[in-house]
């Protein structure tokens, strides 16, 4: 994977919004999201070092392996930050490369304050021209989904998306998210069907709803909102892609579901053949195939 200079970044809009490639990618390669998520642990097993050096070749094997055979990457920010300049270095090439190779790329940092700070954030990540401009960013926002109102504007104006954090997958969410009633949760979804107005066949504001969470009683209502769907937790947190079908019945046309340590578990030698297996039981189990 070799460094692409600023000059050569093509913007990715490319004249459609994200929902609508996001859709069009879908249509083309189903649901799978390689997770792009270097840890310390994985550099390890791949025998690799734990440098920018070893994330730089980690990530022109997963590229390789992904290009043709998914929708999308989603790279783990923290993951290339904890190396400082140099990892950020190589993220910012792993974005590039990724277009280059036709693959969208959901940048997972979770980024949500408020004012000029949120403005900061959007501006780095969803700015045309920003080293870092990714396809679309995760967002929280529990400081008020207002605060992220930046983002959604630069997304907007830009041809970008961004995926609202509403329902994750990890035990403690609960505590915050299913509260009330209707749940902080289902109040998210609902500003984020606002935004989503009139964006069909799949709204540009996504939302992060755990493959892993038991849906049955939460009262989200994903099928009449516009948003497409980032589900987590499949693979190594223990859902599969019968836990997707049943969950996201009624959006399998705009769900995108990363796997990460199912898929990278593999090594070099054997990531390319779990990208195109797990391809091929979730195109199954949602009757894409």
């Amino acid at each position: 994977m070799t460094h692409v200079d600023d000059t050569s970044r093509p913007a990715p809009v490319g004249g459609d919004r994200f929902g609508v490639r996001l859709h069009r990618a879908l249509a083309e390669h189903g649901p799978l999201c390689v997770g792009i998520d270097p840890h310390r642990e994985l550099l390890g097993a791949w025998g690799l070092p734990d440098s920018a050096e070893g994330l730089h070749e980690f990530c022109a094997v997963v590229l390789d392996a992904a290009a043709g055979r998914c929708a999308a990457v989603k790279p783990q920010s923290a993951f290339f930050e904890r190396h400082g300049a140099a990892g950020v270095a190589v993220l910012e090439d792993v974005l590039a490369q990724a277009r280059q190779r036709g693959l969208l790329t959901v940048l997972d940092a979770k980024r949500g304050d408020i004012g000029t700070t949120m403005q900061g954030y959007a501006q780095a990540y969803l700015e045309d021209g920003a080293p870092l401009a990714a396809d679309a960013l995760t967002v929280s926002p529990y400081l008020g989904y207002d605060a992220l109102r930046p983002a959604l504007d630069l997304a907007a104006g830009s041809g970008r998306g961004v995926f609202v954090l509403v329902r994750t997958s990890n035990a403690e969410a609960a505590q915050v998210q299913s509260v009330g009633r209707p749940t902080v949760a289902a109040r998210v979804l609902s500003s984020v069907g606002r935004d989503n107005t009139g964006q069909e066949p799949c709204g540009d504001v996504g939302v992060v709803v755990g493959a892993t969470v038991d849906l049955s009683g939460e009262e989200l209502g994903l099928g009449d909102s516009l948003a497409p769907v980032l589900a987590p937790g499949v693979g190594a947190q223990g859902a599969d892609e019968h836990d997707v079908a049943r969950s996201f019945a009624a959006v399998r046309d705009r769900v995108l579901v990363p796997v990460s340590r199912g898929v990278l578990g593999a090594g070099p030698a054997g990531v390319a053949g779990e990208v195109a297996r797990w391809t091929d039981r979730l195109a199954s189990a949602l009757g894409r195939g």
